[in-house]
């Protein structure tokens, strides 16, 4: 673990980024274990939060009040059902194996999340010469992602696939993209786009999707609110959101 080399102003500020959190979230929606500054000046925050909507929001927070150069994230989410990392890891794996999205690539599980040794079993039958490989490690309920991914969209829809398992508490979305691609807003909406396409709550007329930096701004009619609900969650897991502005109405009398 890096050593902290905190001054007089780096506690004023760490007190100010409590400050800040404490303001912003009740006490059942974050759980603060630690804040402080790293000897490479990042700034580390560590807890866990009621959501990932409430993880993404309080990163942003800590980033601002502390003016630090990096963040440290060991925010996590609370599990909104006990499993254990075997059942996580195999679920996880089986709804990458029931996407048509990812059929064309190698889908494998780790079964020893040790750096030191590997125990790889492929989930599905890959391809010949797939065009990439999405490889699931699970370590106390955060699942990480190693591997590579043909486009960024593919990637970020990796990366959402995980947090539909009750049991995960973080992702660490680990993939490269081969060939290498210049990211910016356009490929986060179509990721939020191809997340949203296919759920039987909604289809692709009724939402549309504006991105403004890391900001989305839902729009449009749905017929109920669970259905204006999962888009938002939808989007928040979608890598590259860091905030989620929810416009969407739901049809009077649904």
């Amino acid at each position: 673990m890096p050593e902290t080399t905190e001054t007089a102003s780096d506690l004023t500020r760490v007190d100010g980024v409590r400050a800040a959190l404490r303001r912003s979230f009740a006490a059942r929606e974050l759980r603060i274990d630690r804040l402080a500054f790293e000897r490479d000046r990042a700034f580390l925050i560590e807890g866990e939060v009621a959501s990932l909507a409430a993880k993404k929001r309080a990163l942003r927070i800590a980033a601002i009040a502390s003016d630090a150069r990096g963040l440290v994230d060991r925010l996590h989410v609370k599990a909104a059902a006990p499993m254990t990392d075997g059942e996580i890891r195999v679920r996880v794996a089986q709804l990458f194996a029931l996407d048509p999205r990812f059929q064309d690539l190698a889908i494998e599980q780790d079964r020893n999340p040790s750096p030191l040794a590997e125990d790889r079993a492929p989930v599905t039958v890959a391809p010949a010469n797939p065009p990439g490989r999405v490889v699931v490690e699970v370590l106390d309920g955060v699942v990480t992602l190693d591997g590579s991914a043909p486009s960024l969209v593919r990637k970020r829809l990796a990366g959402a696939i995980p947090w539909r398992v009750a049991g995960v508490r973080d992702v660490i979305n680990g993939l490269a993209v081969e060939p290498p691609e210049d990211d910016g807003p356009d490929q986060v909406e179509e990721a939020i786009r191809e997340a949203l396409d296919g759920n039987p709550l909604f289809d692709d007329t009724q939402i549309k999707v504006g991105v403004f930096g890391d900001y989305v701004r839902l729009t449009g009619l749905v017929h109920s609110h669970a259905a204006r609900q999962v888009a938002e969650a939808e989007t928040w897991r979608i890598q590259g959101v860091d905030e989620v502005i929810n416009e969407i109405e739901v049809r009077a009398g649904s």
